[in-house]
């Protein structure tokens, strides 16, 4: 018997539902990249990781805002109707998501790029660190390469 169909699949409107859902609360690196390089000024992208993390490399244009900094300080770094888009690390972190929660908790529409800084370095764009922007090479697993577009 099939592992994949021992339970059935969601009904079609079910999985519009749900998949509608989750692109509304998520978006990817790729996604931010475009938009940041675009000049895309309805979103603010907030590196929720602590100061020695944000000074380690940080994407650009990002504004740092850890967590527990989130209730007191968002009110003076983001513009009433922009849109919050958090990171942190990576997959195995949930910083971006309580900070995402603590945004929303304050009313801001916010969505939390999947991935964090470890897929953005992964996919070669660039990062901010105190000698400048770099680039690190593009890892084949995550990324065809800079630049290129997947087609997703």
């Amino acid at each position: 018997m099939s592992r994949v169909l021992s339970v059935a699949a969601a009904p079609a409107p079910d999985a519009v539902a749900h998949f509608a859902a989750r692109l509304s609360y998520e978006t990817d690196v790729s996604d931010v990249y475009a938009d940041l390089t675009a000049g895309t000024a309805e979103i603010v992208v907030v590196d929720s990781r602590s100061g020695d993390a944000w000074r380690q490399g940080h994407l650009p244009g990002a504004v740092h805002l850890p967590t527990a900094q989130v209730p007191t300080s968002a009110g003076t770094l983001v513009p009433p109707g922009a849109t919050v888009v958090t990171y942190c690390w990576g997959p195995g972190c949930n910083g971006a998501t309580r900070a995402a929660l603590a945004f929303a908790r304050l009313g801001h529409p916010v969505k939390e790029m999947i991935g964090g800084f470890e897929y953005w370095v992964r996919e070669g764009l660039p990062v901010v660190t105190a000698s400048g922007l770099h680039r690190r090479p593009v890892d084949g697993l995550t990324a065809v390469g800079p630049s290129k577009d997947c087609g997703c």
